[in-house]
């Protein structure tokens, strides 16, 4: 949708009006996505073995959801191609036609840098530029680089979304510890078989989208091994 603004000199310029609705802008935050993030988060939160004031820690969980959800709106802009190829993806705001590129782009900028400057004050500086490098790892390695390039994809670029209670923990005690690099690892071993289960019935969506994944590179039964090998 635009409109038309017509100069005094006669001349007409046209300007794109957005019709995006509210649900569209929470739509970029990926709420899913979002909710496993502060669980994850939370966790590491709670193994903490200092006390945490409840309204700090709140205000830290709140600060690490909202960076989930500026890489999301990241990842969205990124990816609106491969999206609108996919009947799982079509419907996202901009492959739909509501909401510009240029709108998600400026809307995940914005939330990246108030997230990661809210958590430096309200928490430590530690664990805002943790936050500041898993957004930058979602949006950068994976999403930009590794998602197109390599079947292994989401193998390496599960990372960011492993590092949350990391985060959590840094937040609450201002260092990093065994026990929030163990829960790293268990999400870290656990994102790969999550993801191929999709990528099994999706597989033709994301060959069609030219998306590297396991299933349409290897195979199906590569696939189910790995899934089984990563399990066990």
């Amino acid at each position: 949708m635009s409109f038309i603004v017509e100069s005094g000199s006669g001349v007409s310029q046209t300007y794109p009006v957005s019709i995006a609705r509210p649900s569209d802008y929470v739509a970029l935050l990926k709420p899913r996505v979002m909710s496993l993030v502060i669980f994850t988060a939370f966790t590491g939160i709670l193994i903490a073995p200092s006390h945490v004031n409840p309204v700090l820690g709140f205000a830290s969980l709140l600060a690490i959801a909202i960076g989930a959800g500026a890489s999301g709106a990241l990842n969205m802009w990124y990816d609106a191609d491969i999206d609108a190829l996919m009947r799982r993806t079509r419907n996202r705001p901009i492959p739909a036609g509501r909401m510009r590129k240029e709108d998600a782009l400026g809307f995940g900028l914005v939330l990246s840098v108030l997230s990661v400057m809210t958590l430096g004050i309200v928490a430590n500086w530690l664990a805002a530029a943790l936050l500041g490098f898993t957004i930058f790892f979602y949006v950068a390695i994976y999403t930009m680089w590794l998602k197109r390039a390599t079947p292994q994809n989401i193998v390496i670029g599960g990372a960011a979304g492993a590092l949350p209670p990391v985060v959590g923990y840094a937040a609450a005690t201002g260092d990093i510890s065994l026990a929030s690099i163990a829960l790293f690892a268990i999400i870290f071993v656990w994102t790969p078989p999550h993801f191929w289960a999709l990528a099994l019935v999706k597989a033709e969506e994301y060959g069609r989208a030219g998306v590297p994944m396991l299933p349409n590179v290897k195979g199906a039964g590569r696939t189910r091994r790995d899934i089984l090998l990563y399990t066990l």
